[in-house]
């Protein structure tokens, strides 16, 4: 269900006025492969057939889940960038369960990243990221999105989940 602004309070107008989201997942992705390269530490995961599958499968389900995520924000004719102006409440798709499905689903292909290059500070990285994201972005969006869509944006936190 996609819902439309009830407010004209001045922090419903954007979320932020940076993109950090992708800038942190480049960042972090990068500093963990240098990190890796300069600095390599032991890899504790194992190297099986069973290992092998669970970090593709967080790969693919963390790509699904941002490709699903940006189709439903497509569809409800919003903005897909971080830093923009949510024009509806999107609460379908991966949007029923999570209220942040990118960042999730980047978080996924992070780890997805360590278990395929057995490089641990992607698993740093991932953490790194969730707790910075959460921060700068996640934080200031949740108050522009209860500013913006009131009730409605209340309703939805109560049932959904902030990550998992």
């Amino acid at each position: 269900m996609d819902h439309s602004p009830t407010s004209s309070d001045p922090r419903a107008a954007r979320a932020g006025t940076f993109p950090w989201p992708p800038v942190l997942f480049v960042a972090v992705f990068a500093a963990a492969w240098w990190l890796g390269a300069a600095v390599p530490l032991f890899w504790p995961g194992m190297d099986d057939l069973a290992a092998t599958l669970i970090g593709r499968g967080f790969g693919i389900a963390g790509i699904v889940l941002i490709a699903w995520s940006l189709i439903a924000l497509n569809r409800a004719n919003t903005t897909v960038m971080p830093h923009g102006v949510s024009d509806a409440l999107v609460t379908t798709g991966p949007y029923t369960r999570f209220r942040n499905p990118i960042y999730l689903g980047e978080v996924l292909v992070l780890l997805s990243v360590a278990e395929f290059s057995k490089n641990i500070w992607f698993v740093v990285g991932a953490a790194t990221f969730a707790i910075l994201v959460t921060a700068l972005q996640i934080l200031p969006e949740e108050r522009h999105l209860q500013a913006r869509f009131g009730d409605a944006y209340t309703a939805y936190r109560a049932r959904s989940r902030r990550w998992i």
